[in-house]
């Protein structure tokens, strides 16, 4: 008592202190909220959640990482829930719905023995050596599998599209994923490489038919030619990429001129043309037919290039520029009196501007090996669009996870129920106080299963135990349930894999959280007075002043 005393007046009146079981009865019903938020969004059979962010904007998704990025919590635990999903995102790209399901269980089944004045110490030395085992085990499950088996790779893919908005689309949606990650795929000394956020770009483009959506052999960028008559059309195009303007060059800093005579003035005008005839002069040496640069191009030097019979296009995207550098071998130029001939691009067969709608886009296609690519969405409506690029890119991870770790594990909650056996059996060997909660992550494990059974309206009493009666038999480890219907189903037979690199992820991430949030018994939160606030409001000018 004396001590909470000390502290308080230590802390400060306006400050708010909770501690001890009241803390962590609090951050398993965070948790617990912040996973029954989005249970039904797991599986074939899931949900989708409608939200509206604060500029009014409309989110529809099923995506974990999605949903929960757009709600505003206060709870201290609900934010650390809501950061794993985005790790898991940033982490596999995939299972953030899983991850977090499973975090809220092992804490939800953890609550049992705080009840029963178990220490937090005691539950998390379990639940570690737990971590340890299920690792181990699914190290155990995994089956290789031969990453150049286009036709294994796409049931891969499928697996993770099947629970997404895009299932209907699944056949083109798959090939879509498998050709642009094999597409940006880059092998350098021995160093392999696949970077689909900067070398694969989604451009969304609002109407036609979802079935018009295409991976280019190449890029496209959102442009139209600096001069009306200047090509559209190019076959077997010479490319040059620049990083500097083709305007007069103004002073770094304000630059003032006297003049004293008329002439001097006419001097002045004439060094600007000069200057840029100078630098259009340094570009036709090396004959381009197609000059892309990230900043301006003056009407003198859009005059210079279209006698030239050169097509220019201006202010291009920095990330835009490194793709088309990718695609057709060409390299980004600071200076045009330091072109070379080797800068020149010739890896693509065909420049051509097309107009889409309103919009005129620039094509920069078939290319000879592009190590980057462009993939056109096409759609209703820019929701659906958005949501279409979020399940894609969730598909073109899973093949990324693939190619870098080529190990599979079966899905439908068959893993989890494989491990969950693996532990239930090896928690009998234990002894002390420390194999209830082991026995208890077996046990949170199921959750998985159990959601995909909700999910589609089944038994769930009925079809789990069955599950956990199948799994005791030998060889059954590769069984689980069948989200569309919720039959017991062999998932080698229905060809659901998931890659070892994602559950991996999600178990340690779901435990690791599981643990941190256990640990906490103070909250200590400070809370601005009214008073206080009004108090210093008119200071504030003279310290900004300081």
């Amino acid at each position: 008592m004396c001590f909470n005393i000390f502290f308080l007046c230590a802390l400060g009146q306006n400050m708010k202190r909770e501690s001890g079981r009241k803390v962590q009865t609090g951050n398993i019903t965070a948790a617990k909220t912040i996973a029954d938020i989005i249970r039904t969004c797991l599986g074939p059979r899931a949900m989708m959640k409608m939200l509206l962010d604060p500029m009014g904007g409309i989110v529809m998704t099923n995506d974990g990482n999605a949903i929960l990025r757009e709600i505003q919590v206060q709870h201290p635990a609900a934010k650390s829930m809501i950061e794993i999903s985005r790790t898991q995102d940033e982490e596999v790209g995939d299972g953030t719905t899983s991850v977090i399901i499973l975090a809220g269980e092992m804490l939800s089944v953890a609550e049992h023995f705080l009840e029963q004045q178990m220490h937090p110490t005691v539950i998390i030395g379990a639940y570690r050596k737990a971590l340890d085992d299920m690792i181990s085990i699914l190290k155990k499950i995994g089956t290789p599998v031969d990453v150049n088996n286009k036709e294994m790779m796409l049931k891969i893919i499928k697996s993770a599209i099947n629970t997404k908005a895009i299932n209907r689309w699944s056949d083109l949606a798959c090939s879509i994923a498998l050709d642009a990650v094999k597409t940006v795929e880059f092998e350098e000394n021995g160093r392999r490489e696949i970077d689909i956020k900067k070398y694969a770009k989604v451009e969304k483009i609002p109407g036609g038919f979802s079935e018009e959506s295409c991976v280019l052999r190449g890029i496209m960028v959102n442009k139209d030619v600096t001069h009306p008559r200047m090509r559209r059309l190019i076959k077997n195009p010479r490319i040059v990429l620049l990083d500097c303007s083709l305007e007069y060059k103004k002073g770094e800093s304000q630059t003032d001129i006297e003049i004293t005579r008329e002439e001097d003035f006419a001097r002045i005008l004439q060094m600007e043309e000069e200057y840029i005839q100078q630098i259009c002069e340094d570009l036709m040496r090396v004959k381009p037919d197609l000059v892309i640069t990230e900043k301006g191009i003056s009407d003198l030097a859009q005059h210079y290039l279209m006698k030239a019979n050169i097509t220019a296009i201006r202010r291009v995207r920095k990330t835009d520029n490194n793709r088309i550098a990718r695609a057709c071998g060409a390299r980004i130029v600071s200076r045009t009196d330091e072109l070379r001939e080797e800068d020149v691009g010739t890896g693509a067969r065909l420049f051509e501007v097309k107009k889409i709608g309103d919009e005129y886009f620039a094509f920069i296609t078939d290319c000879k090996d592009p190590k980057a690519c462009t993939i056109i969405l096409r759609g209703a409506s820019k929701e659906i669009l958005a949501e279409v690029e979020r399940n894609l890119q969730d598909a073109m991870q899973v093949c990324r996870n693939v190619l870098v770790d080529p190990q599979l594990v079966p899905g439908g909650g068959a893993t989890e129920m494989a491990v969950s056996h693996a532990l239930t059996e090896k928690s009998k060997g234990m002894t002390g106080v420390e194999q209830w909660p082991y026995r208890a992550v077996a046990q949170a494990l199921e959750v998985i299963p159990r959601t995909l059974i909700q999910n589609c309206g089944a038994s769930t009493i009925r079809v789990l135990t069955s599950l956990r009666a199948k799994h005791t038999q030998e060889g059954s480890q590769t069984w689980g349930v069948n989200g569309e219907t919720g039959a017991l189903v062999d998932m080698k037979d229905l060809g659901i894999w998931e890659p070892l690199a994602v559950k991996l992820q999600t178990y340690k991430t779901a435990v690791e959280t599981a643990v941190l949030l256990l640990r906490i018994d103070d909250i200590v939160s400070g809370h601005k007075k009214k008073g206080d606030d009004q108090s210093k409001q008119p200071a504030a000018p003279e310290a900004a002043q300081e």
